[in-house]
């Protein structure tokens, strides 16, 4: 289970180069380097017993750095486990008089770890460093501005820039342009300095329409469908107090067309929400001024009820001792699949409106950031193929989440076991990317040979989006990120993915191109757990992962067989050449389809 400095990023797949490289308690001269200093009080630790999930207890020694804690095993110099402060959620103290105490360090990736610590001092210390450590807030303190990655051969900042990503939407289109309203970030701060719409919308009405709108999060181009039909995606109007705004009715009326064409609005809230929205000023398209529009209220539950279902879901997990009857019930009482069932309904709701109906359409909830985010890059895997490869993944990730303004370092800030004052306060925790990470995962199930990469993929983007050496989901939008220099300063998770010798382990061995809309069933019977992301940690999947190694192999062994085909039966087809010119084979004898 181990490998020498590192960090598992799933059990199974453990990485070395994602992890490796030290870094100094303390950098010489460094203002940031004296405050991690500062909080390290015991930096090693000796006589330390490590507890993990599924492996033996293991005795060895505790270190403390600015950005890990790293422990070493007396009895193999290769078991090491590297550890970020950044992941830890949060930490559970039982004190055992002078001898000490066990600290159970519970990490956002649902893990939890014991570290039997000898010495009522060093106990103490260690609590303290690591609790100190694990709530720094300032993301310019965070490891990516300190780790030193090898030289990629491409720059994954500039992999998915925002002008190459949209020029493909409107590619072949006069109807829509790429706004530069937003490029000091002062009409929407969540939104990138470059958005799509509709041409005949000026970058004035534009300015009115973000007034109009929550946060500033006015309707912007997410999908053009080769069949002509749009998705636009945004926040809820500002319809309170019976106010209208005439631009936001041009611009959204702009999406369809000339033709008298009709639209959708799916908004991912309840309808009772929505009214009460309306009450505290904000609201929803009424039809009186927005004829063109059906409004569909599929409602997706919102951040709280979300973490509550996960945490609820874990817990049954984290139980060993229960009967398969108690943990069904814990199961379906978690609520946690009747939240991918509604998100993948919703989605699949939007995906028939445009290619089905050819309609197009527009998704909010409340603030566009969540659900929003969810439905519509989901969507867009149900319809575009190119999605369905790691490198449209990426694309749509970027696109959708990154770019759109997901707030990862908040929505990321604590999981599922966050401290009960935080958790209750909310602070906008969410397992949101989660939550759509499962929804895919859910479509891979189903869809085996469609889809381009692996279970292990997802996972990876699980971990790094939690706590990374790579600056990729750091900040909550790219404003932010900016603000930070993220991109001078820190290396991008895409560059290590997209690496020759690092891809193959993202790559599924069954796959095979699908240019087809796929259609993923929400039947309750069609949805299931997903063991790779909520069993690692209790469950031995080694077998399972022994046979997905296999088919890698039987995979690369038929790839490496059919090129010597290809190369023999050129081979064949010159010599046959050659004998047809010296008059040795008549060309009548030549096999047909060589």
């Amino acid at each position: 289970m181990q490998r020498r400095k590192s960090y598992p990023a799933t059990p199974h797949q453990v990485t070395a180069r994602s992890w490796s490289g030290r870094i100094p308690v303390r950098s010489r001269g460094s203002r940031l380097g004296m405050e991690f200093a500062d909080y390290i009080r015991t930096p090693k630790c000796d006589r330390v017993v490590l507890h993990q999930p599924l492996c033996a207890p293991m005795d060895g020694t505790l270190c403390l750095t600015g950005h890990h804690f790293i422990f070493s095993s007396r009895q193999s110099e290769e078991d090491e486990v590297w550890v970020l402060h950044r992941l830890i959620d949060g930490l559970d103290r039982r004190p055992n008089g002078m001898m000490g105490g066990s600290l159970s360090v519970k990490c956002k990736d649902m893990r939890i770890l014991v570290l039997d610590i000898h010495g009522v001092e060093e106990f103490n210390n260690i609590s303290h460093t690591l609790e100190a450590l694990s709530n720094i807030d300032d993301i310019r303190l965070a490891y990516p501005f300190f780790f030193r990655s090898s030289p990629s051969v491409e720059d994954g900042w500039s992999e998915f820039s925002t002008e190459h990503e949209f020029s493909k939407l409107i590619m072949s289109s006069e109807d829509w342009r790429i706004s530069h309203v937003n490029d000091d970030f002062k009409v929407c701060e969540s939104y990138p300095r470059r958005v799509v719409v509709p041409s005949s919308v000026t970058d004035d009405e534009l300015v009115r329409v973000a007034l109009f709108r929550h946060g500033g999060r006015f309707p912007v181009l997410s999908y053009r469908h080769h069949k002509g039909s749009v998705l636009l995606r945004s926040s809820q109007p500002m319809t309170g107090n019976q106010r209208r705004c005439r631009e936001d009715e041009k611009l959204i009326n702009a999406a369809l067309g000339s033709g008298g064409q009709k639209g959708y609005i799916i908004d991912t809230r309840t309808q009772n929400l929505a009214l009460t929205a309306k009450n505290r000023g904000g609201g929803f398209e009424p039809e009186s001024h927005y004829p063109q529009w059906r409004r569909v209220h599929k409602p997706i539950d919102r951040h709280a009820a979300q973490l509550d279902s996960l945490q609820r879901l874990v817990e049954g997990l984290n139980d060993q001792n229960q009967t398969v009857d108690r943990w069904l019930g814990r199961l379906v009482s978690s609520n946690w699949m009747s939240h991918v069932k509604d998100t993948l309904n919703c989605a699949c709701l939007v995906a028939q409106c445009l290619d089905q109906e050819v309609t197009s359409v527009l998704v909010h909830g409340a603030d566009g950031m969540d659900s929003t985010l969810q439905v519509s890059s989901l969507a867009q895997l149900i319809l575009s193929p190119d999605c369905r490869t790691i490198r449209g993944f990426e694309a749509l990730v970027e696109r959708e989440w990154l770019q759109a303004g997901h707030p990862f370092t908040t929505r990321h800030r604590h999981s599922v076991y966050a401290p009960p004052l935080t958790r209750d306060r909310g602070h906008g925790m969410a397992p949101s990317f989660l939550l759509f990470l499962d929804c895919v995962w859910q479509v891979t199930h189903q869809f085996v040979t469609s889809f381009e990469f692996n279970d292990t993929f997802l996972l990876d983007l699980f971990q790094h989006s939690y706590a990374s050496q790579y600056g990729t989901f750091l900040g909550d939008n790219v404003c932010e990120r900016e603000r930070v220099q993220l991109r001078e300063r820190t290396c991008s998770l895409w560059s290590y993915v997209n690496r020759p010798e690092v891809l193959p382990l993202y790559l599924n061995p069954l796959y095979e191109p699908n240019k087809q809309v796929i259609w993923p069933s929400v039947a309750p019977m069609s949805l299931t757990l997903w063991p790779g992301m909520y069993l690692r940690w209790s469950v031995d999947l080694t077998s399972q992962n022994n046979a997905l190694n296999r088919a890698h192999e039987i995979h690369e062994e038929h790839v490496k067989l059919k090129a010597k085909a290809c190369k023999l039966r050129r081979r064949l087809q010159d010599l046959q050449q050659e004998a047809v010119t010296r008059d040795l084979l008549q060309p009548a004898a030549t096999p047909e389809g060589l």
